[in-house]
């Protein structure tokens, strides 16, 4: 079970990862803050760790500085490529995914046969706070999500952003990192132009059934015998 320490150490670590992004990425508190639609004095508590951003600002703000959103959970060294300037609305976008999560917190929760005052006293977090954050009326401070994220078993990358532009923007980060990891010979293979129709029927086989794929394989072997 969280307690408030628990969620004020997440948050104190959370800030010092954010201000560690923002320095490599040679940009100031306000140009961030602008970034994720807030004002300079809230962003500067969320790097003091006495307050703390919600999922969709740690998504903008990952996007905005160009930093997989990865390095915000502690799991991935800091590899800044230069900042970038989100081209999206931060005010709707933050509108729009705080009540997505209240959602996907909602479903979890009744997923796992809980009332909110059970999840209330397995996460630490006030059952009228979750009902907030269900229903959307306030964004789900990163600390809070991760709490709730640990006591009903799911990941955090459950509620992140999968259909957005930064949900895309994260999805091709994490196929660049996924290549940098695969075998320098398979990289040069992937990368070989001459090698795509060997790529796209490796993934035809793939889609397919296993029935079907059976039969080709006993197809193959009488060829062969």
């Amino acid at each position: 079970m969280d307690n408030p320490v628990s969620i004020e150490n997440r948050a104190r670590k959370l800030g010092e990862l954010i201000q560690e992004a923002r320095v490599a990425a040679g940009k100031s508190a306000q140009e961030c803050a602008q970034a994720v639609s807030t004002v300079e004095e809230v962003f500067l508590r969320y790097e003091a760790g006495d307050a703390s951003p919600s999922l969709p600002e740690v998504e903008l703000l990952a996007y905005y500085l160009q930093t997989p959103i990865e390095y915000f959970w502690g799991t991935e060294a800091l590899k800044p490529e230069g900042a970038l300037r989100a081209d999206v609305n931060p005010q709707l976008l933050l509108g729009l995914r705080s009540r997505m999560i209240g959602v996907l917190v909602r479903k979890a929760r009744l997923d796992n046969e809980l009332s909110q005052e059970a999840l209330s006293l397995k996460a630490g977090i006030p059952a009228a706070e979750i009902q907030a954050y269900e229903l959307g009326e306030v964004p789900v401070p990163m600390p809070a999500l991760e709490a709730l994220a640990a006591a009903l078993g799911y990941s955090l990358r459950y509620f992140q952003d999968q259909r957005g532009p930064i949900g895309a923007w994260m999805a091709e980060q994490r196929a660049v990192q996924d290549f940098k990891k695969l075998p320098i010979e398979l990289q040069t293979f992937i990368s070989r132009p001459v090698n795509r129709p060997y790529l796209e029927m490796a993934q035809r086989l793939s889609e397919m059934p296993v029935d079907r794929l059976r039969l080709i394989a006993e197809g193959l072997l009488e060829i062969t015998l």
